[in-house]
């Protein structure tokens, strides 16, 4: 894991954000902007969110964020394909002249986010200006450079986060009482609107202000790492040099962090269990979910604790061994980073109890949604592991000291739709 120090006394430049000339729907040549959008693409759980969105418009952006077909190669050139042809069609159009787009996220709760988006010049973590804090999973990696190698496109924008509550933060604030480019509801509730900032004076403004700021990778380090990975075999400078992102100021507009969870695949919830006697205190809870959640929350306020299901109930599990924590998490990371859930999951649990390798996908899958995480374990005769949320001082806290998270540690949010502005490399 990486270790190297990131304060921000060593950080050589700021955020550099730079306008482009998005590529957008044509509302006149789609059913509806709502039906050709789609979560991220690890967000999107196959094969039934997959299906659905594919019917719900034979141009919805999972066409090119998932591609189906029978190798990697070729999904990756269907995708390619299918983009070239919504091209030459107008189904995707350019926006006029660049610019960065103003970006909000509505919901019926009261929550609202706002943000920049625009090209954002790469940087390694060691510069200290983007900072991750998970892990990648190389195989990953490898698949999203190979579909954007195809592409030659930013097909959707990483979600940063910055803390700022300044110019580019009053930029936002009076851009959205324009009438917006486009405004749409997504079946999960969510009233989606952007703007584009053209004004050079606005556009100033935002970079002037950012170029003062550092920026946590909040969700996308494995397209961050992607398009770090692409940036050595483009020549330079140039457009590789430039990374999709989203910059959403917490300052004013804070997040929400929830847990992603773990099925295990092929081992049974009893399997599971009886593998913790003796090294984790386990509780069986008779209660339906939201409520064996509010256990979770409770029994991770006081140390680790985690919620097994797939066997039509719940098994809490916490308060784990002494000696076997000092056995199996590495001594040579921060107090807060040995504590973390995720920590003894993967180092405890995953490695030396339960002996699964963490990337391999025909035995563990990362799911954000808490019920399908259960019915699929219930289904598929697995293990549901469900996490509870690291706070978000927490996450920057360790990212400043260039110690990165087990892979798959959080979920911010909530996280920008795919589709609704992409950007291509290749003109």
């Amino acid at each position: 894991m990486n270790t190297a120090g990131h304060p921000e006394a060593k950080t050589r430049r700021g955020l550099e954000l730079t306008p482009f000339r998005g590529l957008r729907y044509d509302p006149e040549r789609v059913g509806s902007l709502a039906a050709v959008t789609s979560p991220p693409y690890d967000v999107v759980v196959r094969p039934d969110g997959l299906r659905h969105l594919q019917s719900a418009d034979p141009h919805n952006i999972v066409r090119l964020i998932l591609p189906q077909a029978d190798t990697p190669a070729e999904s990756n050139k269907q995708a390619a394909e299918t983009l070239h042809h919504w091209l030459a069609e107008g189904v995707l159009i350019p926006d006029p002249e660049p610019g960065l787009y103003v970006y909000e996220q509505r919901d019926g709760d009261g929550m609202l986010q706002r943000g920049i988006i625009g090209a954002l010049r790469l940087s390694e973590p060691a510069e200290g200006v983007v900072l991750p804090h998970e892990e990648v999973m190389p195989p990953v990696v490898a698949d999203r450079a190979a579909l954007m190698r195809a592409t030659s496109a930013n097909l959707e924008p990483l979600l940063l986060t910055y803390h700022g509550n300044g110019a580019a933060a009053d930029v936002v604030e009076h851009t959205v009482e324009r009438t917006p480019l486009l405004a749409t509801t997504t079946e999960d509730g969510f009233r989606h609107l952007l703007w584009s900032v053209t004004d050079p004076e606005d556009v100033a403004r935002v970079q002037t202000d950012l170029a003062r700021h550092q920026a946590l990778i909040a969700d996308g380090h494995h397209r961050w790492a992607t398009c770090l990975r692409l940036r050595t075999e483009h020549p330079s400078p140039g457009p590789w040099d430039y990374g999709l992102v989203l910059l959403v100021d917490t300052a004013r507009y804070p997040l929400r962090v929830r847990a992603i969870h773990r099925l295990l695949h092929g081992l049974p919830v009893a399997d599971a269990l009886s593998a913790l006697d003796g090294l984790f205190r386990v509780r069986h809870l008779a209660t339906p979910l939201p409520d064996a959640l509010a256990a979770l929350a409770e029994a991770a306020g006081t140390g680790n604790a985690f919620l097994l299901a797939g066997d039509g109930s719940f098994h809490l599990v916490d308060r784990p061994d002494p000696g076997l924590l000092a056995r199996t998490v590495p001594a040579d990371r921060p107090a807060a980073w040995r504590s973390l859930d995720a920590t003894v999951l993967h180092a405890t649990l995953l490695d030396h109890v339960w002996r699964i390798p963490e990337d391999s996908p025909a035995h563990i899958a990362y799911i954000h949604d808490t019920a399908a995480t259960v019915a699929k374990a219930e289904r598929d005769g697995g293990t549901a592991v469900l996490m509870h949320p690291v706070h978000e001082d927490v996450v920057r806290d360790l990212a400043r000291q260039g110690v990165t998270m087990p892979r798959k540690s959080t979920s911010f949010g909530p996280k920008p739709a795919s589709g609704l502005v992409l950007r291509m490399l290749d003109r």
